[in-house]
């Protein structure tokens, strides 16, 4: 009899224990999800929204700097240039293929090269976002960040980004074979010089796919709870999402 009475002791102490540790347990998950769906502050809001920018903006950068981060990528690999396309068509056609392939090849490293320039220029940029502008961007679509980034930064960034592009241009040689290319298409006899310019186009181009990378990490961010990677992502970012369900 004492045998039983200390086993059915023993049980019950096991059994109470672990309700307490259920209860400690249940308190905590509660807490944290309280902790998740609180309503962030005004300021909580523009600080993550800026932190996510921050991050978002030295991953597309850090990719696309890397080798083959445009070329070997088609959703931001710079073409040829559309509106002389015809000039690739025509050289391609008398021989000059390995031409045209180097030029688009070299255009798309000196963007590469570039890209290293554009993330402090994107977080000088992100330091202008209102309380108001947080709160609005949060609520909104998945790439309504980048979106009202680049409305309030693209000329900006043109402006900063250019020169920085020619630099590369230059320095891989894509401006002197466009030079040799154009050239060599406006001597043939009959056809309408091509004037593009190669800087422009080539800037255009590189923060289209800049902006592009940027879009998919702020959707990541919004939408993938391990690119969260911060307390403050997580609460902001968690209440934005149970606010749209």
């Amino acid at each position: 009899m004492k045998k039983i009475l200390l086993a059915f002791t023993l049980v019950s102490a096991v059994i109470f224990s672990g309700c307490d540790t259920l209860n400690q347990v249940g308190k905590e998950v509660v807490k944290q999800a309280g902790d998740v769906l609180a309503e962030p502050t005004s300021a909580e809001m523009t600080s993550a929204l800026k932190e996510a920018l921050q991050v978002g903006t030295n991953n597309a950068a850090g990719f696309l700097n890397k080798p083959g981060g445009y070329l070997n990528n088609e959703r931001f690999k710079i073409p040829f240039p559309p509106d002389a396309i015809k000039v690739a068509t025509k050289l391609r056609n008398l021989g000059f293929g390995n031409q045209v392939d180097k030029f688009i090849e070299t255009m798309n490293r000196g963007a590469e090269d570039a890209a290293k320039e554009a993330a402090p220029i994107f977080v000088n940029s992100i330091q202008q976002m209102t309380l108001t502008d947080a709160r609005n961007i949060l609520l909104g679509a998945d790439n309504s960040a980048t979106m009202y980034f680049k409305g309030k930064t693209s000329d900006a960034l043109y402006t900063a980004f250019s020169p920085k592009l020619k630099t590369s241009l230059d320095k891989f040689e894509a401006t002197k074979y466009w030079g040799q290319l154009t050239s060599t298409y406006n001597k043939i006899p009959g056809v309408k010089p091509v004037e593009t310019d190669l800087v422009r186009y080539a800037t255009n181009k590189a923060l289209d796919g800049l902006f592009l990378k940027l879009s998919e990490e702020e959707k990541d961010i919004r939408t993938n709870l391990s690119a969260r990677v911060s307390a403050q992502l997580k609460k902001v970012f968690g209440w934005a999402e149970a606010q749209k369900k």
